[in-house]
């Protein structure tokens, strides 16, 4: 078994164990496997584990991944995870099955005018900037309504969560208020539509108290494929 195959498995078991403290079942927690920067050969040793779910952050990175695999590894659903400008839409349109990062209705109706009628709806997060951060993306909790409203009339995407990167460096209590914030959002966003089932939230260092806290999705990349290079989209 491989590297990769073990720090899988690995959090695999952080995943369950983190479940079963916070009294929810394992199975109602997806891994997102983060392969960003990483090669096509680290894609496929995590594949041969089992794991389906992969994101990418750099349209012309995950590009070349995405067509390469598609005859071979025709299950993977691929989900996009990283700043979306509108001049990429149409590729993410086309080739991605998630985008979790929508935070504008501009990039939703060209998202939505975009993806091909022969492709199911583009399934799509709202981006929650839950710290108020002047670095990140994402709407305020109050805009949340507001943006699932102009999707919902859109026909070729499909709403069904929020994203959200907690703050960084911060103390438990900071974090868990946060968090607490996110879920509240969740749930009053799925008591309007009712197809809402996912909050992506939780990454390597936070996933334990992400799933405290509802998560549906952690984002897993360091713990699985190693440090990342720094690279920078063109």
């Amino acid at each position: 078994m491989t590297s990769i195959q073990n720090k899988l498995k690995h959090s695999q078991k952080r995943i369950a164990q983190a479940a079963k403290n916070a009294s929810r079942e394992p199975q109602e927690i997806n891994l997102l496997a983060v392969s960003k920067t990483k090669p096509i050969s680290d894609i496929v040793e995590a594949y041969q584990e089992g794991q389906r779910l992969f994101g990418e952050n750099y349209v012309q990175e995950a590009e070349i991944k995405i067509r390469a695999l598609k005859e071979t590894y025709a299950d993977i659903e691929w989900h996009f995870i990283g700043p979306l400008q509108s001049n990429k839409t149409k590729t993410v349109s086309q080739l991605f099955h998630w985008v979790h990062t929508l935070d504008r209705e501009k990039i939703a109706t060209r998202l939505s005018e975009q993806r091909p009628d022969t492709l199911p709806p583009l399934n799509v997060c709202i981006q929650v900037n839950i710290g108020k951060e002047i670095t990140k993306s994402g709407v305020q909790c109050n805009e949340i309504i507001t943006l699932a409203k102009h999707i919902s009339t859109l026909p070729n995407i499909q709403l069904r969560g929020l994203m959200a990167i907690p703050s960084a460096n911060v103390d438990e209590q900071k974090a868990r208020l946060e968090l607490a914030q996110l879920h509240s959002s969740f749930i009053a966003l799925k008591q309007l539509y009712p197809q809402i089932d996912t909050l992506s939230v939780g990454m390597s260092q936070d996933l334990e108290l992400a799933i405290e806290y509802g998560s549906t999705l952690v984002r897993i990349g360091s713990a699985i494929f190693g440090a990342r290079k720094n690279k920078k989209e063109t």
